[in-house]
């Protein structure tokens, strides 16, 4: 059931800066990522638990929350998933320790549910022929947010005091949590009277926390450290466990059923892959901007330089949103996702060209960004047209934790590529330009690999054929 609101573009506009607030504050540490071990006199090791707090966090949150935005309302647990995202930042600004910050960036993780449940609102309240249209747009913010983000964040530290970060941060917040109190309607929830899936989210929980910790300090632990494989093999006995209660417990926190239908689940499966995709850019290009020409590759700017550079291919996602909506409309979330992930693919190609100047940075980027905004505007357009409406915010909360697990699984990668493949430089040792390049190589043969998985989604049910509900497929 759809509720028609009197204005639809006010809505949009406020839903897609809830996912502009969300985004930001996941990429304005950035800057400070270096600065840290000094900021809290203590090991780069102590601080790198900054940015993984919050990949746990957002990863164990985002199904969660999905989910409990099908039982209980999408814009109460937007509203309530905002607190930890206002207080992490406040937690941050007053920070005395690495111990603290890394509680206020966990605290702050738990808000990256904003995105996908605002998505997934977006069905019950937009008339049909501007979902696609919506749809894109609030995706295009998880785009926008880092672009903006990051030379934001890089001018702060560059002129003022870092704790202004995560004072405006939380500002931020709590402004756009206002205008969701003010603009978006009270929708009944479509999985009201449903129990709470309490095992299968801790299952849940200990799987993704032992694969991501596994993935993400593998190559500080060692790779084949007690550890490392303790971790891994904990993850697959606790997904295993996990798999075999949602398929018995009468409400699960995520319907199996409905993943593993072709359509949700090589959609899902390309996530990862592009997830993975466009992390690869990310990491890269920063780098090879700050890099001292002195290399013979780098290109010698500042952080703040970088990140302006780097702006305008974050925007283009909010410039195409608008044309990755149409063209869904026209012919389709498959083609939509299929063109996107190709464009991405040939972003890499450009950048293997143009990763000697600066200019050659920016094209990479804007053409990257463009395949990015038409694949995400066209996910969850296929994920929602192949579930109800009683799931609508748990698989979108699914369906953007597959891609952050892409981009967990590719920092592990590029990572243990850059790490191996470098050069000396100044007392030093950095990555090479081989090690760039290789990584760019990666990067579009990842692509590639997601566009030829997106090829083979099923086609989307005739308007005429009626959705299954969940009573019903689990009788089938």
């Amino acid at each position: 059931m759809t509720t028609s609101v009197p204005r639809p573009g006010l809505l949009v506009g406020v839903l897609a800066s809830a996912g502009i607030a969300s985004s930001l504050t996941q990429t304005m540490v950035t800057p400070l990522i270096a600065q840290f071990p000094v900021i809290f006199d203590t090991s780069a090791a102590n601080t790198a638990w900054i940015v993984t707090a919050t990949l746990l966090a957002a990863a164990v949150a985002m199904p969660i929350s999905g989910r409990l935005g099908d039982m209980f309302g999408k814009k109460r647990m937007i509203l309530i998933v905002a607190i930890p995202l206002i207080l992490g930042g406040v937690v941050c600004a007053l920070a005395p320790t690495v111990e603290v910050m890394i509680v206020g960036r966990a605290l702050q993780g738990i808000g990256s549910g904003m995105v996908p449940l605002s998505i997934a609102l977006l069905r019950d309240v937009m008339p049909p022929e501007r979902l696609s249209s919506a749809i894109a747009a609030v995706s295009a913010t998880l785009g926008v947010g880092g672009a903006i983000g990051m030379p934001i964040s890089a001018a702060v530290v560059e002129f003022a005091d870092w704790h202004v970060l995560f004072w405006a941060g939380a500002a931020l917040t709590v402004i756009t949590t206002a205008a969701i109190w003010l603009v978006v309607p009270e929708v009944p929830a479509a999985a009201a009277g449903q129990r709470f899936d309490a095992p299968g989210a801790v299952g849940l929980a200990v799987g993704l926390v032992s694969f991501i910790l596994a993935i993400s300090k593998g190559s500080e632990w060692g790779w084949t450290s007690p550890l490392t494989i303790g971790l891994l093999a904990l993850a697959l006995v606790a997904f295993l466990v996990w798999g075999f209660w949602e398929t018995r417990t009468r409400d699960p926190l995520v319907d199996l059923r409905t993943t593993v239908q072709p359509r949700v689940l090589l959609t899902n499966i390309a996530s990862i892959f592009i997830g993975f995709g466009m992390y690869a850019s990310m990491l890269v290009m920063p780098q090879v901007l700050q890099l001292s020409s002195a290399t013979g590759y780098g290109l010698g700017q500042s952080i703040l330089a970088a990140g302006l550079w780097m702006a305008p291919a974050g925007l283009m996602m909010l410039v195409l949103s608008p044309v990755a909506g149409h063209l869904i409309d026209a012919r389709g979330p498959k083609f939509t996702l299929v063109l996107g992930v190709s464009i991405l693919a040939l972003g890499y190609v450009v950048g293997l060209f143009g990763m000697g100047s600066t200019w050659g940075i920016l094209a990479t980027g804007i053409v990257i960004n463009s395949g990015i905004a038409f694949a995400y505007g066209a996910m969850p357009s296929i994920i929602m047209s192949a579930v109800p409406h009683s799931e609508t915010a748990a698989a979108n909360g699914f369906n953007t934790l597959m891609r952050s697990l892409g981009t967990t699984i590719g920092a592990a990668i590029i990572g243990v590529v850059l790490a191996q493949m470098t050069i000396p430089f100044d007392d030093a040792v950095v990555p090479s330009d081989a090690g760039f390049r290789t990584v760019f190589v990666i990067g579009g043969g990842v692509a590639l690999i997601a566009a030829l998985i997106a090829l083979f989604i099923p086609a989307a049910r005739t308007k005429t054929e009626p959705m299954l509900s969940a009573d019903a497929r689990s009788s089938v």
